[in-house]
């Protein structure tokens, strides 16, 4: 049996998948109200293709408590903030969850660290709680790293696709993890050290925020020179060897918008690049709302409650809001007084999280004069034509009506 501890964005599809392709799987997460919903047969958050899964994982036997289990096999998937300030990662809930494991498992057992944690943690705050407990690794407790690799909106056909990464202290462990992960994944899976492990995920995600950054530090030069950055984009892109992305006006999400930072804190004066590539897009969301007041100023706008923000989630078509550019946006206009006047719409939040939040397009489109569309969710794309005689600042590249303004 598996226990799969932390049913969140991660824990949760990481469960159902194991326990739809035949491994014996309970679920367990401190929070009685999730578990509960659970047990009701009702998934926790939105994803294409997750209710399916629930429902072939609950055909199959899956269980959902608040209880560790006793077990040879853990799988922690909990949640590891980062602080703000410091940049670095929390792994509290990770610690918390090894030192519970260790309450209960049977000598010999494996924890499997799914959590996304800089490199090193492991060592510095896994390793010393595990040894300080009594426990011999190794010999009484065997500890992994199997990093996840998915993103929302896509989870299910990634967990399925994707390569994955295995970090062991001892390669037959490695190999026993493996296999275990190959009961549902059809991409490679490579086995290697634990700090290899750690480093990998984070270096890939960082890969990423360097390039979005590139598209969106291009975004603010052709910006101030009052040039086409999209048609700029697109014409290097006929190069066979460029591959530019597409601006936007931030970067959201609990993996590109943190990772790099991990390397910044833990690499000072040698990750230069990686650390201006996060202050670029940290700015964004900031140059868009100066944008705003231009484009406000441009057009006789005066009242800020005439503006609406489209999107509160940091991707289309998903619910997640983790790191989201527009409560970025948000928070900064707060500070300077105006956050509680602009009008908010997100079809995927259905609860208040924002003040003068709505939650009808028609209402929403009803009550502004100006629009800016933060998120690409298809609703929008598929009601453009509510978006004429607005004036409109689109931030995504989804708009074609004529006189739309862009980064």
């Amino acid at each position: 049996m598996i226990n799969v501890i932390g049913l969140g964005y991660i824990g949760l599809p990481t469960a159902l998948m194991m326990a739809s392709h035949g491994v014996k799987v309970v679920g367990t997460d401190y929070n009685k109200e999730l578990v509960g919903t659970l047990n009701d047969g009702k998934t926790t958050f939105k994803e294409d293709g997750l209710d399916e899964l629930f429902d072939d994982a609950v055909k199959s036997g899956i269980k959902f408590t608040t209880e560790y289990q006793v077990t040879d096999t853990y799988i922690v998937s909990v949640p590891t903030p980062y602080d703000e300030v410091s940049k670095k990662v929390d792994g509290k809930y990770v610690q918390a969850a090894v030192k519970e494991i260790m309450k209960i498992c049977p000598k010999g057992a494996i924890v499997v660290i799914e959590s996304t944690v800089s490199p090193g943690t492991i060592d510095k705050q896994v390793r010393p709680i595990v040894e300080e407990n009594g426990f011999v690794i190794g010999k009484d407790l065997h500890l992994v790293h199997a990093p996840e690799r998915i993103i929302p909106g896509n989870m299910v056909y990634e967990l399925l696709h994707n390569n994955r990464t295995i970090g062991a202290d001892e390669k037959e462990i490695g190999e026993k993890i493996k296999k275990l992960y190959m009961s549902f994944c059809q991409g490679e899976i490579e086995v290697t050290d634990i700090r290899t492990a750690e480093m990998t995920k984070v270096v890939e995600n960082t890969f990423r925020d360097i390039n979005i950054a590139y598209a969106n530090e291009l975004a603010k030069i052709c910006r101030s020179d009052n040039m086409d950055v999209y048609e700029i984009i697109r014409i290097a892109n006929k190069h066979p060897r460029v591959n530019i992305l597409t601006p936007g006006p931030g970067v959201g999400g609990h993996c590109i918008s943190v990772d790099p930072w991990f390397l910044v804190g833990d690499y000072p004066g040698l990750a230069n690049i990686i650390l201006a590539a996060r202050k670029i897009n940290d700015s964004m969301p900031e140059f868009v709302l100066e944008r705003i007041v231009n484009i406000m100023k441009e057009n006789n706008i005066k009242d800020v409650s005439r503006v609406g923000f489209y999107g509160l989630t940091y991707k289309e078509n998903v619910d997640d809001m983790r790191e989201s550019p527009t409560l970025q946006m948000l928070d900064s206009m707060e500070k300077h007084l105006c956050g509680n006047m602009v009008k908010v719409y997100d079809p995927f939040i259905e609860k208040d999280v924002v003040e003068n939040q709505m939650h009808d397009l028609d209402e929403f489109l009803n009550a502004i004069d100006m629009v800016v569309l933060l998120v690409g969710h298809d609703e929008i794309k598929n009601n453009m034509d509510k978006l004429k005689g607005k004036v409109i600042f689109d931030t995504r590249k989804i708009c074609n009506i004529e006189g739309t303004y862009r980064l």
